[in-house]
């Protein structure tokens, strides 16, 4: 099962100076560039056993957790 502290444990080993608990806003934070995100579609792959279209792979479904998480069970149900 997918939550919030969960991808917010990805996203520390991926960028670990960032408080992504605390942001409103990855993407225009610049906490999460094009390359991060595409690391982060890796992971969330690889840990939750989906896979995530590249249709999906746009700022908007990474802006925060709530986004992420969202994005993850969407792909979980496809």
């Amino acid at each position: 099962m997918a939550d919030e502290q969960a991808i917010a444990d990805i996203l520390n080993e991926i960028r670990p100076e960032f408080d992504f608990a605390a942001a409103r806003n990855f993407v225009t934070a610049g906490m999460l560039d094009s390359f991060d995100m595409m690391t982060l579609v890796s992971e969330l792959d690889a840990q939750y056993h989906i896979r995530i279209p590249g249709m999906e792979i746009v700022p908007e479904n990474f802006e925060n957790l709530a986004s992420i998480l969202a994005l993850v069970e969407r792909c979980k149900r496809a």
